[in-house]
């Protein structure tokens, strides 16, 4: 159960950092808010995209889930990559920083795929946001639909 909530945490603030314009025009305030959390953006962004890969390996490995479990199976491999690409945009400066700055053809590759992930960032921060919310209700549905076939 803690787990859940943590995840779906973690879903909901990476979506928020990835959409401040947004969440500003709604709510004012929370500029300052956004203004201490900025400086950790990027060890936010690696933890995300460390988290999202770590999680698209488990659903590799997991594959065979698909045969019981399809919906749920689906929707880790989609938290997984909305995750790894939200950290990957968010963590972008660290990474080139202390990853891709010794290898010209590495900070290349990067910062295609950094092009290419950039115009989806808001779209990807909703997403996130949506999922995180989805993610708490997904988990309430599964246990509802057990305590009820147990008790049957």
């Amino acid at each position: 159960m803690i787990s859940i909530i943590l995840n779906a945490a973690a879903l909901i603030l990476l979506g928020l950092l990835a959409i401040p314009s947004l969440v500003l025009k709604k709510k004012p305030n929370a500029k300052e808010l956004f203004d201490k959390i900025a400086p950790y953006q990027g060890i936010v962004g690696i933890i995300a995209a460390i988290w999202g890969l770590w999680g698209l390996i488990w659903q590799i490995v997991g594959i065979g889930a698909i045969s019981y479990a399809p919906l749920w199976w689906i929707f880790g491999t989609l938290v997984c990559l909305v995750v790894t690409a939200l950290g990957f945009i968010l963590g972008y400066g660290l990474i080139q920083k202390y990853a891709l700055s010794k290898n010209e053809a590495a900070k290349e590759k990067g910062e295609q795929v950094l092009k290419k992930l950039l115009p989806l960032q808001g779209t990807l921060g909703i997403i996130s946001i949506v999922l995180g919310i989805a993610y708490i209700l997904f988990y309430f549905i599964v246990v509802a639909a057990v305590a009820v076939a147990i008790a049957m």
